[in-house]
Parts: structure tokens; C-alpha cells; sequence
């Protein structure tokens, strides 16, 4: 069992009091569909869901890519899990039997890996795969698309896939996660939705009623008032986020779904991460020169200036939040937190000194905006 300092266990006892008082976050139903179902009432803020095919989308891309960043794409641990579990079962699947001739293409397009993405802009998987045919038909040219609808979806879609060799990969992808559905994972799926009830109702109301309203002010004062939050099986501190916009549609933020009622904190973590995402980057880009940009070197920053934004955010925000946030992020880049969490953050995290006050000034001016 993780540990809590006292004030992040103090409002989780709040939390779960509120959850078990009222019978969930929101007052709606609790148990999730097929497809995953929201917690918050009508028109809250950053609601809390679930969704099955966001999760199978990520699924397939944990089972077929490798990554050594210090903040890796998916919880450590979790493909290894997921094959022990198929071998148990006996499981044998189209993504097992593609498994070489798909992750062959990521070597050819590694950009292909952002097409990660994609499932956040559908609400469901009949939705993403009725567009996926459309576009497979129309070979990527959204001009062939029937409606405005379509032909928005079709210019998202060839953006994560503008070959055709890439449209190929993703049909044949798109079938394997079929057949992987089929065969074992919605199963899995539903089991670890049950599982994880608890924890699913502990978090919401986390989130609702103690730290949305903490970081509701940074969340307006850069275009991310609303949005969907997705707790994700497959996802740990990298989440994976589309922010930035004015509309609720247009934020979405995928987050690691903590695996107990007393790790819901965890979530909120990974909230602060994806946050700061966009802040991080305007601030690498001015503090940053063109020959320094051109050698690659804001990209080496970003994935360090987001952990470290991260924890400034909550720093100013949450307080109480931040060493945990330290202890987390530092756990998930495989270190063991010691004693003073956020120096050896710090340390692991490494950014120049002004790179960092410049994000601290940034914050701010944000934070103090109305």
C-alpha cells in the first residue's frame, strides 16, 4: 500500500465519504458499459469516464512498441502482464500473428507511434471504425468524405496516417484489435472495470470535490475549462492529451486509472503532467534559439520540463500534493524516492536554471490571470 501524507489522506477520506454518501461521484450510475460511462452529472467540468476502446487502442500499441524513455508511454510491466494473461487463457490473436509485419512499419515511420492518439477524438469504437472505413475507401483524401462531419475526421485520421502504406498498417491493426477484442480483451476489460469500482468512485470525487476546484484556475486561464477525463488501464505518467481548445469536446486527457481507492491522488498527478504540457513547450520554444531548436534540443527538454512543470503547478496549487507528485513521477521513471522527493526529482529531471524560472514566471502570470 502506498503511502499518503496526512493532508492527501485527509481529503481522500473526504472523498470517499462523499462517494459512499451519495453512491458515486455526480449522483449517476456507477457501474460502467461496455463502452465506459461517465460519473459527473450534466455539464460538470472535467467529468471522470471510463472507455473501453481508448483502452484497446492503447492496448495494441503497448503490445507492439518498445520504449526506453524515462517516462515511458505505458505502465512498466504492462505488455509482459498482458501476455501472461493471453498464455494463460491460451489466447492467440491477429495482433500476435501481425505482431512482426506491424511493428516492422514503426521502424520505417517511427511518427506513426503519434497515431496513439487517435482514439481520443471518437466517443466510441462503432464511431472511430466507421470513420477508419471511410477513410480507407476514400484512400485519405477527406475531399471524398460524404458530410463535414466526415471530412473532419478523414483530416484527422490522414494526419496520424498520410501514406498509404501507413492507411494499410492501420487497417490490419484495426482488425487485429478486433479479433483481440473479441477473443479476450473486452473481457478482461469488463473484469478490471469491476475491479477497479472503488477506486473509480474514490477518484472521481477526488477530483470533483477537492482538486479540479484547486486547478480549475490554471485549467481557464489556458483554454482547458472543461473536457473529458479518461482513466486508462494501459497508462501510467505519460498520458496521453488533446488540449488547448475552447470547446469541452476539444480537451480531452487520458490518465493513468489508479489501481486502489488509496492511490487515487495518482490521477490527479498525471492531470498536473498533462496540464502543463502545453505551457511547457511555449516556454521551451522562447527560451530556446533556432540552431538549438533545429539540433533537436527543445524536444530533449520537453519531457522533463512537463514532470518538472507538473510539480510547480501542484507546488503552487496543491501543495500537499507535491511530494507525492515527486514520489510518483520519480517511481516511474524507475528510481526509488528517498527522502527529500522533489530534489532528486529535480535531479533526475534536469533543466537549466532559466529554462526553469522561466516556467515558474509563466505559471505566475497564468495563475494570476482572472
Amino acid at each position: 500500500m502506498k503511502t499518503l501524507n496526512k493532508a492527501v489522506a485527509a481529503s481522500l477520506l473526504v472523498a470517499l465519504s462523499l462517494a459512499c454518501a451519495s453512491g458515486g461521484g455526480g449522483g449517476s450510475e456507477q457501474t460502467p458499459g461496455p463502452q465506459g460511462e461517465a460519473l459527473a452529472a450534466p455539464g460538470q467540468n472535467w467529468p471522470v469516464k471510463t472507455r473501453e476502446h481508448v483502452d484497446l487502442w492503447l492496448h495494441g500499441f503497448a503490445m507492439l512498441t518498445t520504449d526506453s524513455s524515462q517516462v515511458p508511454f505505458f505502465r512498466r510491466g504492462y505488455r509482459d502482464q498482458m501476455v501472461v494473461f493471453k498464455n494463460r487463457a491460451n489466447v492467440t490473436t491477429l495482433l500476435d500473428s501481425n505482431r512482426d509485419s506491424l511493428q516492422a512499419r514503426f521502424r520505417r515511420n517511427p511518427y506513426l507511434v503519434s497515431g496513439q492518439f487517435l482514439a481520443l477524438h471518437f466517443a466510441s469504437w462503432d464511431e472511430m471504425r466507421a470513420f477508419i472505413n471511410a477513410a480507407l475507401l476514400a484512400e485519405g483524401d477527406p475531399r471524398r468524405a460524404q458530410s463535414r462531419e466526415g471530412q473532419q475526421a478523414m483530416q484527422i485520421i490522414a494526419g496520424y496516417f498520410p501514406a498509404p502504406a501507413d492507411r494499410e498498417w492501420l487497417r490490419r491493426f484495426t482488425l487485429a484489435l478486433e479479433d483481440e477484442s473479441s477473443k479476450y480483451y473486452h473481457g478482461y476489460w469488463v473484469q478490471a472495470q469491476r475491479e477497479r469500482a472503488e477506486a473509480l468512485r474514490v477518484t472521481d470525487s477526488v477530483w470533483q470535490q477537492v482538486y479540479r476546484p484547486k486547478l480549475q484556475r490554471y485549467l481557464n486561464n489556458t483554454q482547458q475549462v472543461s473536457g473529458d477525463l479518461i482513466l486508462s488501464i494501459p497508462l501510467d505518467g505519460e498520458g496521453r492529451a488533446i488540449t488547448g481548445g475552447t470547446s469541452s469536446r476539444s480537451n480531452i486527457m487520458a490518465v493513468a486509472f489508479p489501481a486502489s481507492a488509496d492511490s487515487a491522488a495518482e490521477a490527479v498527478y498525471v492531470v498536473a503532467h498533462e496540464a502543463v504540457g502545453g505551457l511547457a513547450s511555449g516556454v521551451i520554444r522562447d527560451n530556446t534559439t533556432p540552431a538549438q531548436q533545429r539540433e533537436g534540443l527543445d524536444q530533449r527538454y520537453q519531457s522533463a520540463a512537463a514532470v518538472v512543470g507538473g510539480l510547480m503547478l501542484l507546488e503552487r496549487s496543491a501543495p500537499e500534493l507535491a511530494d507525492g507528485y515527486a514520489r510518483y513521477y520519480l517511481r516511474t521513471s524507475g528510481a526509488t524516492p528517498g527522502t527529500n522527493p522533489r530534489a532528486e526529482l529535480a535531479a533526475r529531471f534536469p533543466l537549466p536554471d532559466a529554462l526553469r524560472a522561466a516556467m515558474g514566471r509563466q505559471l505566475d502570470i497564468v495563475l494570476g490571470g482572472i
